[in-house]
Formats: structure tokens, sequence, C-alpha cells
């Protein structure tokens, strides 16, 4: 069987807080992959932690997305609300079992536009190694709006085309012979800095286009798993940070943390001012946006504080 053009790494990142409602966007995301027009060959895999509440719902999309590789992670576990480590090694495994000459990183909650296949495939025709796209927010609602500018705000259309240092693994492709040369970095988990770190000293180049958009959708999210998922990845975050840093910087870290509800939101609004859309939405979201990211700063406070990684808590 010949290879195919395009692989698509479908990573499941709803479980951080409810395992159960964790599979309920896959779905719709791989509808949105198989009613793709004018798509090259493409192959979708979804590497999954394989977990007892989840059994009937995964047999049903298996047999709803025969074409789609359901790949069990069984070496991997992450308890409810421990962090979100798990992903990167979920990403690492897709990206390992794909075949494709261009292999594609998104997330279960995104809907990929409708010619997203071809463009990314039309985009790796720059010598480019990586390709980010942008990623829009599809729900209509303040809670929704947050969550996405604290994720997704330096990606919102329109993304200043050509060259980048940052790319989203939410909405990202790599040209496969280039991700093969460096996979003693990513082949155990993906961790996007280190990545594109990696990528650059081979003197490789990372882009974004414009045309290769993806939209979070998030339907099922609700105030209080919204908080408590910013304030686990932001612990995450910051424990990931904090062991790399010497003492004195983590003191500094700490000390700073107080402030990043306001730098954080300082940011996004630069943003919107300067893309020049979405002011209104961004407004609605404010007292979200504040929210969210007080919580996200508690939890890098208690990363720095707590030190160590919790990426101990995602395997045996």
């Amino acid at each position: 069987m010949n290879p195919p053009v395009l692989s698509v790494v479908v990573v499941v990142v709803s479980d951080t807080v409810s395992r159960l409602a964790g599979l309920a966007p896959l779905a719709h995301c791989l509808e949105a992959l198989e009613r793709q027009i004018d798509a090259p060959e493409t192959e979708v895999i979804v590497p999954y932690l394989p977990r007892d509440e989840e059994v009937d719902e995964l047999g049903l999309l298996a047999r709803r997305f025969p074409r789609v590789l359901f790949l069990a992670v069984r070496d991997v576990r992450s308890p409810v609300g421990a962090g979100r480590e798990h992903h990167d090694v979920l990403r690492a495994r897709g990206l390992a079992a794909a075949r494709g000459e261009i292999v594609a990183l998104i997330e279960d909650h995104a809907r990929p536009d409708p010619r997203w296949c071809g463009r990314v495939v039309e985009a790796h025709r720059l010598p480019h190694a990586a390709i980010g796209g942008a990623i829009e927010n599809d729900i209509d609602r303040p809670l929704n709006w947050a969550v996405y500018f604290c994720d997704f705000h330096r990606y919102m259309n329109p993304v200043p085309a050509g060259e980048t240092e940052v790319a989203s693994d939410a909405n990202v492709s790599f040209k496969r012979r280039t991700l093969e040369a460096i996979r003693p970095v990513w082949e155990s988990s993906f961790r996007e800095p280190a990545v594109n770190a990696a990528l650059g000293e081979r003197g490789e180049t990372l882009a974004l286009s414009p045309d290769v958009v993806v939209f979070q959708h998030r339907e099922q999210l609700r105030p209080v798993e919204a908080l408590v998922e910013r304030f686990v990845w932001g612990r995450s975050y910051a424990a990931a940070r904090g062991a790399a840093a010497t003492r004195g910087r983590r003191v500094v870290l700490i000390a700073l943390s107080p402030t990043l509800p306001l730098l954080l939101t300082a940011r996004m609004a630069r943003t919107v001012a300067d893309r020049g859309r979405l002011g209104r939405a961004f407004l609605r979201a404010l007292p979200w946006t504040l929210l969210l990211t007080s919580s996200w700063s508690l939890g890098e406070l208690t990363g720095y504080v707590a030190g160590g990684s919790t990426a101990d808590a995602d395997t045996p």
C-alpha cells in the first residue's frame, strides 16, 4: 500500500477535567475531516488512553469511522486533573505511527475548514519545515471567547503570513523528513518549544499561513471546568518551566505570578487591536478572561512553589 500524502494526528485534549466528556468533541472533528473538499490521500490517526468508561464510546466511533486508526497507548496513564503532559506523549505516538509525506497535528475540539487538508499540502510547496495555521473560535459565547483568547489569540486571523518562531500544536504540519531528522527530540514526548528550537538549530524555518484554518468548537464548555482546566494547565506549565530554572529564577517567577492576569490580558488586547477585528467579542469576554487568567496565575504559582514536574503523574 502506498503511503498517504497527508497524515493527520488528532489528540484528545478535552479530558483534563472530565474523562467522561473527553471523547464528545472527537466525532465532530472526525466528521469535518471526512467531509474535506478536494483532499489528497489522507490518513487520520487518533492516539488514545484506553479507559474502561470509554470502551463503548470508542467502539462506536471506530465503527462509525472505519478508515481512522484508533491507536491505543497503554503504557501511559493520567489521573483527572493531574496535568496535560500525556497530551504530548499522545502526539509523539501518533507522529511515530504516521506514514504521510506531510504530518499534521490538531486537537479534538478543532473543526478544520472544509479545504484544510488540501491547503496544508498546498502550503508545503514552500520550503519551510513546518506550517502553522490560523485558529478561530466557533462558539459565540463570552466564556468560549475568553478561552479562545487565552489559548489562541496570537493565531487569530489575519495571522501574519510568512516565517515565524512559533506555531501552535493545535494546527501545525511538518514535512516528514524534517521530523525524522530530529526524532530523538519528540519521540517520547512532543513538546512544541523543543521541536521548534531543534528545527531552528538545523537551519529549518517555520511559517504561518492564514489560509490553513481550524475552528475551536467547545460547545460543552462549562465555567467551573474552564477555570479548573486553566489552573491545571498553568500548574503543569510552571512545573516544567520551574524544573529547568535556578532557585533564584524560581523566586522571581513566583513573585511575578500575581501580575499575570493583567499582563496576559494586555497581550491579548494588543493582538486584537493589531489584527483589527473581534474587539467587541474581546470586551464581552473580558470578565471571564480576567477570571481565567487569574486561575492560570494561581496554577503557575502553585507549580513554581511545588516544584518538580506533573509529568510524573502521567507514567506508571
